[in-house]
C-alpha cells in the first residue's frame, strides 16, 4: 500500500470515480469536482490517496479553513472501498492527514459525521481521540447518496485537537480510558429490542449528572433500508437528546460498541 499526496487532474478524476462508487450519488451537485480539487489543493487543502498495485482504493480530503480567527483544516471526505473497510486503512489515511496538517502548523481539524453510524463513531473517538460539542441538524440538506436513503443529514462536528494529550493517548491505545458502560453512568434514553432491531423507547432531558450515556443502534444503514420508520424515530430521538445536552454545555468524549450485539454507547461529560 502506497500513501501519498494527489496533485494531478488525472488523480482527481480517480478520486471522483472512487467518490461515486462509495457514496453512489444520483445528483452531481452532491459530489466534489475537479475545479474544487484544483483550487483547494493549491491553497492549503490536503488530498491524500492510498494505492494498491497502482489502483486508488481510498482517499482523504480536507480544506483550509478559519475558526475563531485561527487557521485550521476542515476534513470533508474520507472514503475507502468496501473490501478495505475494517482494515485500518481509514485510520492510516487520517494519521497521514494529521502529519501533513501538523507540518503546516495547524492545531485543529474538524469534520462532520453521522452520530448514528457506530463504526465511524468508534474510529473517531476510540482510534483518533476527537471530542464533540456541536450537533447540526440536516446540515447537508437532502442527500442523493444511496447510503443516506433520504434521512435528514444530522451530524456531529468532530474536533480533532491534533497535538493534545487526549489525541496522543488515543493513538497509543487509551491505557486509562473510561468506558461508557462503566457502572455509575446514567443513560438518558431507554432501549428495547423489536425483533432484530434496537428501539429507543424513551428519552430523559432533565438530568444534570457529571457524566451521562446515550445508546444508539449499531446497524443504522441497514435499518434505513429495512426499517425506515424505526430509523427515522432514532434520528428524531437522538436529535432531541444531543441537541439538548450539548446545548447545555456537555461534550461527547467517548464511544464503545456493545455491550449487546445491536448497541453502541456514547459517553457525555459536563466540563467543570
Amino acid at each position: 500500500m502506497i500513501i501519498r499526496a494527489l496533485h494531478t487532474i488525472d488523480e482527481f478524476r480517480q478520486v471522483i470515480a472512487l467518490e461515486q462508487r462509495i457514496w453512489a450519488y444520483t445528483d452531481a451537485e452532491d459530489a466534489v469536482g475537479i475545479p474544487i480539487f484544483v483550487i483547494t489543493v493549491k491553497r492549503g487543502g490536503i488530498l491524500i490517496g492510498a494505492f494498491e498495485d497502482d489502483r486508488l482504493v481510498g482517499f482523504v480530503y480536507s480544506l483550509a479553513g478559519i475558526k475563531d480567527g485561527r487557521p485550521m483544516q476542515w476534513s470533508h471526505m474520507l472514503g475507502v472501498l468496501p473490501e478495505y473497510r475494517g482494515s485500518g486503512l481509514g485510520r492510516t489515511l487520517k494519521l497521514e492527514q494529521r502529519r501533513v496538517a501538523l507540518d503546516m502548523g495547524m492545531e485543529l481539524m474538524e469534520w462532520t459525521y453521522d452520530p448514528l453510524q457506530a463504526v465511524n463513531a468508534h474510529l473517531n473517538f476510540r482510534r483518533l481521540g476527537v471530542i464533540v460539542e456541536e450537533y447540526a441538524q440536516n446540515v447537508y440538506g437532502d442527500s442523493s447518496s444511496t447510503l443516506h436513503r433520504g434521512a435528514p443529514t444530522d451530524r456531529f462536528i468532530a474536533q480533532w485537537w491534533m497535538r493534545s494529550p487526549r489525541v496522543e493517548q488515543a493513538l497509543g491505545g487509551w491505557p486509562e480510558a473510561r468506558r461508557p458502560e462503566d457502572g455509575g453512568v446514567h443513560f438518558v434514553n431507554t432501549t428495547s429490542m423489536t425483533g432484530v432491531w434496537l428501539e429507543c423507547s424513551g428519552v430523559e432531558l432533565g438530568r444534570s449528572d457529571a457524566t451521562l450515556g446515550v445508546a444508539i443502534p449499531i446497524a443504522f444503514t441497514e435499518m434505513l433500508d429495512q426499517a425506515p420508520g424505526l430509523a427515522h424515530a432514532w434520528r428524531l430521538a437522538t436529535r432531541e437528546l444531543f441537541g439538548h445536552y450539548l446545548g447545555r454545555g456537555y461534550q461527547v468524549v467517548d464511544f464503545r460498541i456493545g455491550p449487546g450485539p445491536a448497541e453502541g454507547r456514547y459517553l457525555l461529560e459536563r466540563p467543570d
